[in-house]
């Protein structure tokens, strides 16, 4: 995969991060080059689940 099909499948999973959960805003759903575990981290915490809980949400997205 290269980094545009990167860039559109996380711009499609942020859409539908959004819409499932309307508290996430795109200062959360940022993504910065080198810190994808610190969003992740971000989004799970302000969702409230655990680590296991999120890892099922972004499979079932």
């Amino acid at each position: 995969m290269n980094k545009k099909e990167i860039t559109g499948k996380w711009t499609e999973l942020k859409g539908k991060l959004k819409k499932e959960f309307a508290v996430l805003t795109d200062n959360d759903l940022m993504y910065e080059e080198g810190k994808r575990d610190v969003m992740l981290g971000r989004i799970q915490k302000k969702l409230g689940k655990t680590e296991e809980e999120f890892k099922k949400i972004m499979e079932a997205l």
